[in-house]
């Protein structure tokens, strides 16, 4: 099934104003924003939408607002959604928008969209860099710092959910959906990547406790490592809280740095994903410190020797 990765996340929430603000600050473009909500999107179309909690269209909620409550994937064609469709009706109701998008619940409850993908055609410049050795990629005088550089989310990543039974969660995306694992953490769950994308995942499961399931984060990617760098910094020096980073992830190899938001999970920056065909061999190895990263920084405050401002 030629299904390419989330197009969109629709989250419920208590508190409409914060997350809107929250999700611009993140550098996402706002559109329809309003007391009802609002659309918030990457440079190809791939977006966050936020609703009311007690919005009666919204599908029904695993947990307390707030929550995401559905992830609608992009799929390539009229044909994969077709094949998706016979798939999924053997055994759960199906029920049709208006879009021609197909609506249900996963094994575990949570709510999947899918329709023909509606993202934009994305054409930005590369990252380029020097190294001795190699020929350079930046010529003379070609300055690779801008400290007001504007950084701007490119395309949706991936989502997390926290799942009560991985074997069963995994075996709907694998077996049903044609996703496939590139990497597993032993005990705790695996990377799925949709026949779709080469991304090294786009959804990554997370056994946990019943009482725990829910989505654990989300992430766009931006465009280098040194983009997650400064726009985190600048996500920091806007008052917002850094759960973790940043750093770069041995799995996947991608830079990260995660934020907690008022979305009810954390919201992550991300760049320079690994790419697989089916040549990759998945990986497997305990979960830990070892193996969740390669290093991991401390954000600080700018500082110089002599300054004693800092």
């Amino acid at each position: 099934m030629n299904i390419l990765g989330p197009d969109e996340l629709v989250f419920g929430v208590d508190d409409i104003e914060g997350c809107c603000q929250y999700l611009q600050d993140y550098g996402l473009q706002g559109i329809d924003v309003g007391a009802h909500g609002g659309r918030f999107e990457a440079m190809d179309g791939t977006a966050v939408v936020v609703r009311r909690a007690d919005d009666p269209a919204l599908p029904p909620a695993i947990g307390p607002a707030p929550s995401l409550r559905e992830t609608v994937y992009g799929v390539a064609d009229a044909a994969a959604l077709k094949q998706i469709h016979a798939e999924l009706s053997k055994d759960r109701e199906l029920t049709e928008a208006g879009d021609g998008s197909l609506h249900c619940f996963d094994d575990m409850g949570f709510a999947l969209g899918f329709r023909v993908t509606t993202r934009r055609s994305l054409i930005a410049p590369p990252v380029l860099s020097n190294a001795p050795g190699a020929p350079p990629q930046r010529g003379p005088n070609k300055v690779a710092v801008d400290q007001n550089a504007v950084i701007l989310p490119r395309t949706l990543s991936h989502v997390v959910y926290f799942v009560p039974d991985v074997a069963k969660a995994e075996a709907f995306y694998v077996d049903r959906l044609g996703f496939r694992p590139t990497d597993r953490f032993t005990g705790v769950g695996p990377f799925l990547q949709p026949a779709g994308t080469l991304d090294h995942h786009t959804l990554f499961l997370i056994q946990t406790p019943p009482f725990m399931k829910g989505c654990d984060h989300f992430t766009f990617h931006l465009g280098s490592g040194t983009d997650v760098l400064l726009a985190g910094t600048r996500f920091v020096n806007k008052g917002y809280q850094s759960f973790w980073g940043p750093g770069r992830h041995l799995y996947g190899s991608n830079w990260f740095w995660y934020f907690n938001s008022p979305l009810g999970c954390k919201m992550e920056y991300d760049a320079d994903m690994d790419l697989h065909d089916a040549n990759w061999l998945a990986r497997e190895s305990k979960v830990g410190a070892d193996t969740s990263q390669l290093f991991l920084f401390s954000q600080r405050d700018k500082w110089f020797p002599g300054d004693e401002r800092h």
